[in-house]
């Protein structure tokens, strides 16, 4: 390995690193705009000369790699002079308007310029301007402030693998743009915004809403989907407005998906901020003496076995076990977190989480997807799909719809029988997931939804023994979840006890009149009408489906008005923190039930968010870690079963409204148009 000296500091690091790395090391900071440690190198700004010994001009960092007995000086008159001079030419065109500028405050160029800048300019010719382009609905830009670093090009090319932006023109006349005038069709587009060093390009949903001083910032963890990503909340008053990406490289590394930043406006409109009761066939405003009274009314005396709940996709686990604690003091084992009917086996974890971790996607050289859309079930997760593409060495198969996808595939099938013949060793891609040494299967909700789904399931696994998937150190059978509190609810056993119901008896149930009540916890991706003439109380943050349907109207808090505990779909448990407090009179969701518990005459045995956690690490001792993906035991799961020759039904039409609050946002309304209702959405990725 090459020893180098940086600024007087003696470091030996791998060869082909680069200076600018080297340096990173050792912990001296060199100013950059165009480099990025998840992008290739382009070398075009200039702004990290640094000053070689032995060499005739300033080198730049980002590109060059370290030699043997290299001395480096970072801040020599030389190397200053030259990011003087780099400086002066990057703010020869830059327009004079801070003051206006969204990224104000948070600006590279800001930063930079007050380190390196003059303080007046002496270039009297007129400043060129630049047309601005339309990119969408998430994205602002304002094109005479590039600096034509290429950072949003290399991103949409190799990270979101949507081509659909580049450069056109040369020197003074170059323009970045999306070639044919269009919206960026990817559902990374926003992180753009984050990689922009200027304020080129601008979240325009958060366009002159408020300066980044203003805000409070509170770490989070997103609920759009089961990745988990970790967020921060920036909140001014009582509102959140804006949500970005946190660091995590074993979750999200620094992306975040389209529908978690930008619906976040969707918490603002359709509030439930005070109980209701139906009066008359109309829900009626009442306080919450009165909700708890008509409730208490009818359950109190109820049959457990006429009594049912269902946990929503967004529920937190402190309300989900809170819950299940209620509904077994009732007497009442017929409760599911599986609104979507999947048949997972919750009595084998390894069954239902994704058993190589997000991070090991990128291990492995053989990847099978059935009945999934990673591209609009976890957009997050399907650029470490393309990361490992990009690296080439890796066979990904699919089965299922021919979807675009950002890396290239082989279309093996369309019905789910192709699994069984991939189980049995008479498909030809068998072959290659035994020769593969970290072969994986990514198992979607589409396939486990159906009729057959056990039997499916079932069938996974009998590919994952037969083609080598679980060896020592590695485990490649993986189930993609749609739903952030999907996982939480299996681990704390919010599934149908002795004699219960799941989802699917609940419905059928409830329309026969055998259950009487059912309670619904943020609960609105069921059939509703299939409740007939049961008592219906939800218990949510917005007046979507669940509460049309409701007697009872129990206002609750939104994942950015709570602490709550999330597990994503690797089995990761996280904690997410409240940004603002909940609207009106609603509350966190585990108070409202453990006051109804009372009012019932059951009283839960907590009275602190510490206690509820006491009892969820004893309900499952992997609620005692935080940030920890812990394995599961392979073992035996799925029901016997033939698998039949029909296509799979994927859950998510429509990415941008898959949940209450994306479904109230303004902004996923505009994509929604944009790109599913128009019609008009460009075709992006490939298959083969």
């Amino acid at each position: 390995m090459p020893k180098l000296t940086i600024d007087g500091i003696a470091v030996e690091v791998p060869a082909n690193t680069t200076i600018l790395q080297a340096a990173e090391q050792v912990g001296v900071e060199i100013p950059r705009f165009c480099y990025h440690d998840r992008l290739s190198i382009a070398g075009n700004c200039r702004m990290c000369l640094v000053d070689v010994e032995k060499s005739p001009k300033p080198v730049a960092s980002c590109a060059m790699p370290v030699g043997e007995g290299m001395v480096v000086h970072t801040k020599s008159d030389r190397a200053n002079k030259a990011r003087g001079g780099v400086m002066e030419f990057l703010l020869i065109n830059h327009p004079l308007d801070c003051p206006i500028c969204d990224q104000g405050g948070e600006c590279d160029l800001q930063d930079q310029a007050m380190a390196y800048g003059f303080d007046r300019g002496r270039y009297h010719e007129n400043k060129r301007a630049v047309k601005d382009k339309y990119m969408g609905p998430v994205v602002e830009t304002v094109m005479t402030r590039c600096i034509h670093c290429t950072r949003c090009v290399r991103f949409a090319t190799e990270v979101a693998g949507v081509p659909q932006l580049g450069a056109t023109g040369r020197g003074e006349d170059m323009e970045i743009t999306t070639y044919l005038e269009g919206a960026l069709s990817s559902e990374l587009s926003g992180n753009v915004v984050d990689l922009c060093p200027v304020g080129a390009l601008t979240s325009k949903p958060y366009a002159f809403n408020a300066r980044p001083w203003e805000l409070r910032k509170t770490e989070s963890i997103d609920v759009m989907d089961a990745v988990g990503t970790n967020v921060r909340l920036d909140a001014r008053g009582r509102q959140v407005l804006r949500v970005l990406p946190r660091v995590n490289e074993d979750v999200n590394e620094e992306w975040l998906a389209d529908k978690s930043r930008h619906a976040v406006d969707g918490l603002r409109y359709q509030r439930l901020d005070q109980p209701f009761v139906r009066k008359n066939g109309k829900l009626a405003p009442a306080s919450w003496d009165e909700a708890f009274a008509v409730i208490t009314a009818k359950i109190k005396n109820l049959d457990g076995k006429k009594f049912a709940a269902i946990a929503g996709d967004t529920a937190d686990v402190e309300a989900m076990l809170a819950l299940k604690d209620l509904m077994t003091a009732c007497g009442s084992s017929n409760l599911d977190c599986r609104q979507d009917g999947a048949s997972l086996d919750p009595n084998a974890r390894a069954s239902y989480i994704f058993n190589s971790t997000i991070a090991g996607i990128e291990q492995a050289d053989a990847i099978l997807i059935v009945g999934s859309n990673p591209r609009k079930e976890a957009p997050v997760l399907n650029a470490r799909i393309r990361k490992r593409y990009l690296k080439g060495g890796v066979k990904i198969a699919v089965i299922g719809d021919a979807a675009q996808l950002t890396y290239k595939y082989e279309h093996i099938g369309t019905t789910a029988d192709v699994l069984a013949k991939i189980a049995d060793g008479s498909h030809p891609f068998a072959a290659t997931l035994k020769a593969a040494k970290n072969p994986m299967i990514i198992l979607g909700m589409a396939a486990l939804t159906r009729p057959d789904g056990a039997a499916t399931l079932a069938t996974a696994k009998n590919a994952a023994d037969a083609c080598g998937l679980v060896k020592d150190g590695w485990n490649g059978f993986n189930v993609l979840h749609t739903a952030a509190a999907r996982v939480g609810g299996l681990d704390i056993g919010f599934v149908p006890g002795s004699g219960g119901k799941d989802v699917r008896g609940i419905l059928d149930g409830a329309g026969k009149g055998e259950i009487e009540a059912v309670y619904l916890l943020g609960a609105d991706e069921i059939d509703t009408a299939k409740l007939g003439k049961a008592f219906v109380i939800y218990q949510g943050h917005h007046g979507d489906r669940g509460a049309h349907r409701a007697d009872v109207v129990l206002p609750g808090a939104a994942y950015t008005e709570k602490d709550g505990t999330y597990v994503n779909t690797e089995g990761r448990v996280q904690q997410a923190l409240r940004a603002v407090f909940p609207p009106g009179d609603a509350r966190e969701d585990w108070t409202i039930i453990r006051a109804l518990s009372e009012k019932l005459g059951r009283t839960l045995p907590y009275d602190n968010l510490a206690q509820v956690r006491a009892r969820m690490a004893f309900v499952n001792p992997l609620f005692k870690g935080v940030n920890k993906a812990e394995k599961a035991e392979w073992k035996g799961f799925g029901a016997p079963g033939s698998v039949a020759a029909v296509a799979f039904d994927y859950p998510v039409k429509n990415y941008y409204m898959t949940d209450p609050i994306s479904r109230a946002s303004r902004t996923m309304a505009q994509c929604t148009e944009e790109f599913v209702l128009a019609g008009s959405k460009q075709k992006s990725g490939t298959h083969g």
